[in-house]
């Protein structure tokens, strides 16, 4: 088994596809009576071994679908497999969508929620604030539900929570009717949209931009609530930049960096140059989502909003300094805060800065010098991007830490769903004794 991104390899002895809650619920009851761990894989798009276990590896690809649609209240209950990209079909089939969505839709929506993923959005939350009720199977075997009403405090916990709470099996999400995004992608000064910032992102329902190292370009994208019908030649003609421009050229000039690394910021000011003015006018699902067709590796952390100049300052120093060949752009992006336990946004107003490094290059010195910086800003990392936290840093940076922890002790006292890379993450001290036991 191998992820999206190819840097997590594991072999598991079993790999099981349950197609119902009861199945679910009693491959659970076989491995905790045999001792045995589970671990959930939805796509595979993390970038840390959240997945990884020797013993069995669940994915819930044939457990898809919706539950339930309440097209009054604008709410659905959907089976935790499904695919974010079904899922907005099916809403929006239901005249309704999801207030929010990142930029890549091929996740299961319980593995986008249980890492904290995001889109952008001064007034938007993660995808986990859209949740208002979970089921799952703990590691006792039980089916639990919770919600804002019932069981508050472990719902919160179980909002994000890397799967350590048990498998989750359905998800009630509240919608919103169905609407048209008007897009605008465009080249921009980077010093002009760091001097206007405040204005963008509050002028605009999403902001977003990407900077390309070595420059004073910026990818700078304004989204927000149209009137108008869908553009079908335009979105077209969107489509085809995107996949041509964006992935295959994109990937011709990776590969020349890669190959000749002294020519890296030659590549950045052409990959700069190459960038051209698109419009889109769609469904807000045909436009949030984006094809991810190169690999590459990925940190990303979320830091308070009013530090993001601060931060981008000395990132941006870092980026420039030649010292580590880097030519991907750094994605910035803006995310309402919560009160969810484990969630990056937890009790701020976030900026998120995503960092990448094309595959199958050497991303660790890259991302240690930007990981010492934006730690110094009171940084937390998305979930399923790649950090080196340790129990203690989080511990201090995630105040409701051994609360999620004590509902993780209830809900799996066993420890059926954790792996080594979790016993050391979350500092599970007795995970040997219970493997032994």
């Amino acid at each position: 088994m191998k992820n999206w991104a190819g840097n997590i390899q594991w072999n598991p002895e079993v790999i099981s596809y349950p197609s119902t809650e009861q199945e679910i619920q009693k491959i659970v009851q076989d491995a905790a009576h045999h001792k045995q761990k589970i671990r959930l894989i939805g796509s595979g798009h993390s970038f840390t071994a959240l997945f990884q276990t020797k013993d069995v590896l669940m994915s819930l690809d044939k457990y898809q679908g919706v539950v339930s649609l309440d097209t009054s209240k604008y709410q659905a209950t959907v089976k935790a497999g499904t695919k974010l990209n079904i899922l907005s079909d099916t809403l929006h089939k239901a005249g309704m969508g999801m207030e929010n969505l990142g930029d890549i839709d091929v996740q299961s929506i319980a593995g986008a929620i249980s890492t904290g993923t995001h889109g952008t959005g001064k007034d938007f939350g993660t995808l986990s604030t859209q949740v208002i009720g979970l089921r799952f199977v703990n590691g006792k075997g039980e089916i639990v539900s919770c919600s804002p009403t019932e069981n508050r405090e472990l719902f919160k916990a179980a909002q994000v929570s890397m799967g350590v709470m048990g498998i989750i099996t359905e998800i009630t999400i509240q919608c919103v009717p169905k609407y048209i995004l008007e897009v605008l992608s465009k080249p921009d000064s980077y010093r002009e949209v760091m001097a206007s910032l405040t204005e963008r992102i509050e002028n605009n329902r999403n902001y977003e931009f990407f900077w390309l190292p070595y420059t004073d370009t910026v990818i700078s994208k304004t989204t927000n609530i149209t009137q108008s019908e869908p553009l079908p030649t335009a979105n077209l003609l969107s489509k085809f930049s995107e996949y041509v421009v964006e992935n295959y050229a994109f990937l011709g000039l990776c590969e020349f960096a890669k190959r000749f690394p002294s020519r890296t910021e030659s590549v950045a000011k052409l990959s700069a140059k190459l960038i051209s003015e698109e419009r889109k006018v769609d469904y807000s699902h045909c436009v949030y989502a984006t094809a991810r067709l190169i690999k590459f590796r990925e940190m990303e952390y979320n830091i308070p909003a009013e530090a993001f100049q601060d931060a981008m300052k000395e990132v941006t120093k870092i980026a420039n300094s030649k010292k580590y060949n880097v030519h991907f752009p750094i994605e910035c992006r803006w995310v309402k805060g919560d009160d969810i336990m484990m969630s990056p946004a937890y009790g701020r107003d976030s900026a998120y800065i995503a960092c990448h490094v094309y595959s199958n290059k050497d991303c660790g010195p890259y991302f240690n010098a930007l990981e010492t910086v934006l730690r110094s800003y009171g940084g937390r990392p998305h979930w399923g991007k790649m950090h080196k936290l340790t129990p203690d840093i989080i511990a201090d940076i995630y105040p409701q830490f051994s609360s999620f922890m004590k509902h993780r002790e209830e809900q799996d006292p066993d420890q059926v769903f954790i792996s080594p890379y979790l016993a050391k993450l979350l500092g599970v001290s007795n995970y040997a004794t219970v493997m032994v036991a």
